[in-house]
């Protein structure tokens, strides 16, 4: 089956692989945004889920056959094998995504309630449920796992959620071939730090949307990703003469964040929506039978906002969010917001506070989970030299070693012009 993409072009799928599109818990992807609350800032951005996870398979098998062309410790039906389950990752990466935003792993139940039977005796248990582990019950206990039993040959659920879930256990030798372990480089490849999934939803975004800050240089990056050898273990590199666009990948996402993602309005729906999540008086709660999940996508939350009496709920619903009176934008912590936030509150006015923070790239706190999966910087014209760890090749991570955080505060729009004369009072004051 052929996909009219209008990021990528045309994008093609197998029969077998049309049989997990076209599954319930797959076609739930079209009824969530990828963007959620951000077409009230942006119009256009209204694209959804299914069509981003389609791009990123079809990024990732680029970013596979760019790597392994000219591969030759493996047989053509290893490669092929290999190439499948990346797709397969890829494509069901998201799949478990919640309805709107990630705001709704708010009502999500215990992660022990899905029953997730590859989860047991891992760390996986005594926390709330969020959408990762959602779609490891997709991958592993749902239709979609029947599908990929009964038509992929020797790939079985577990080892496409292996690709998802780094923290996954190996169960047999699937992803050796060559002496080499090729999980590491296959994971990378759905989830790192320049992984399929970013480099679609910033061109995916960035299009939708209408701006140009996630618009990168993505020929050159998936030309120049190669595997590097440590331990038996293959791990994504990049070549040195692309480090560059690396450098540009990162600041086009922190951007994004900064001008798309942290847009005032979608922050404040976002607000919002968390009120209502959190209030006693809440009626939508995520289930944890995954058939039951299924029905649950944005139309069903937006169903249950228009019902309720809650006033987050209705000012959503009505599309009457409270209005930006205040942004103040830090490169570190300070008192200043809740000194105003404070005095807004003692003259009566209700308030919302809130603080969103990016950083240029998880490196800057990496997980002991993410430094196992390190990303490497080769240099093809010069052999001699040793590979380096991406992190010690550039010095972009020193130059925006710190966060830029958006302060921003927000009061009802009927005490705006209030708001607006205590604004003065308090600057007065100062």
């Amino acid at each position: 089956m052929e996909i009219r993409d209008p990021v990528h072009g045309s994008i093609n799928f197998s029969n077998e692989e049309v049989l997990i599109l076209d599954t319930a818990e797959y076609q739930r992807l079209r009824a969530v945004k990828q963007l959620g609350f951000s077409e009230f800032s942006f119009p256009g951005a209204t694209h959804n889920r299914y069509l981003h996870s389609i791009g990123v398979c079809h990024i990732a098998t680029r970013v596979f056959d760019s790597i392994f062309k000219n591969f030759p410790l493996f047989s053509e039906a290893d490669r092929l094998r290999y190439r499948q389950v990346t797709r397969l990752g890829a494509l069901l990466h998201d799949s478990g995504h919640g309805p709107l935003s990630h705001t709704t792993e708010q009502v999500m139940p215990n992660v022990e309630d899905l029953l997730i039977k590859v989860y047991e005796g891992t760390k996986h248990k005594g926390r709330r449920a969020n959408h990762e582990d959602y779609t490891i019950k997709y991958v592993t206990d749902s239709a979609i796992a029947d599908v990929i039993r009964l038509n992929f040959g020797d790939i079985n659920p577990y080892h496409v959620a292996c690709l998802v879930d780094k923290s996954l256990p190996d169960k047999d030798d699937f992803f050796k071939s060559g002496g080499f372990d090729l999980r590491p480089i296959l994971s990378q490849i759905v989830s790192s730090e320049l992984d399929a999934d970013r480099m679609d939803y910033l061109e995916r975004d960035s299009y939708f949307c209408g701006t140009n800050y996630g618009k990168v240089d993505l020929e050159w990056l998936i030309q120049n990703l190669t595997s590097h050898e440590k331990n038996g273990k293959l791990y994504l590199a990049l070549n040195r003469r692309a480090l560059y666009s690396f450098d540009d990948f990162l600041i086009s996402r922190h951007h994004m964040y900064l001008m798309v993602y942290f847009h005032h309005k979608s922050i404040v729906y976002e607000e919002m929506l968390n009120r209502y999540l959190t209030s006693p008086d809440c009626t939508f709660l995520l289930p944890a039978d995954i058939r039951e999940y299924t029905k649950f996508n944005d139309y069903k939350l937006h169903e249950n906002l228009a019902s309720q009496a809650n006033p987050w709920a209705q000012r959503i619903s009505e599309r009457k969010p409270y209005k930006m009176i205040l942004e103040l934008h830090e490169s570190k912590e300070s008192g200043h917001p809740e000194a105003i936030k404070n005095f807004f509150e003692s003259e009566g006015i209700d308030t919302i506070w809130a603080s969103s923070k990016a950083r240029l790239s998880k490196y800057h706190t990496m997980s002991a989970e993410d430094r196992a999966f390190p990303i490497f910087v080769v240099d093809q014209y010069n052999p001699w030299e040793e590979p380096m760890l991406i992190e010690e090749a550039t010095e972009i991570f020193q130059k925006y070693e710190g966060a830029r955080i958006i302060h921003r505060l927000y009061v009802a729009p009927e005490k705006f012009q209030t708001a607006e004369v205590l604004m003065k009072k308090f600057r007065q004051q100062l």
